[in-house]
């Protein structure tokens, strides 16, 4: 699947709010952000089609759309290829740099504890059954 841009990932999340969805009602649930003109969203929607993003089904006289992609998996490798590209596959340089920035919240914190810790538990069991 091709690169998809800041714009389509912006009309994709839309749609992963609610499918079906026709063009109309994606237009509508951007707006709710910022204004976009319905000749655009009509143009990103062609362009997921063409990438295989997202699907289409003709419904009297409009069209459909559907993602062909999981959300969390497509996070979940966008987050895999920034942390390669840009820090050779570690995490815990972007963890330092956003705890050294002061971006890091106590809920954020908490949860990265609670992620450790499970995973922690996970490789233990490994290690106890391996």
């Amino acid at each position: 699947m091709s690169e998809i841009s800041h714009a389509e990932f912006e009309v994709l999340d839309a749609l992963w709010q609610q499918y079906p969805a026709t063009a109309n009602q994606v237009i509508e649930r951007l707006n709710q952000q910022k204004p976009w003109h319905d000749k655009t969203v009509k143009t990103l929607l062609n362009r997921l089609v063409k990438k295989e993003a997202i699907s289409y089904e003709k419904q009297q006289r409009s069209y459909l759309y559907t993602p062909l992609l999981d959300k969390e998996t497509y996070t979940q490798n966008q987050s895999a290829n920034l942390i390669e590209r840009l820090f050779s596959g570690r995490v815990s340089p972007l963890i330092a740099g956003f705890a050294k920035d002061n971006k890091l919240n106590k809920d954020d914190i908490n949860e990265l504890k609670a992620i450790i810790d499970t995973w922690e538990q996970t490789q233990d069991e490994d290690d106890n059954n391996g």
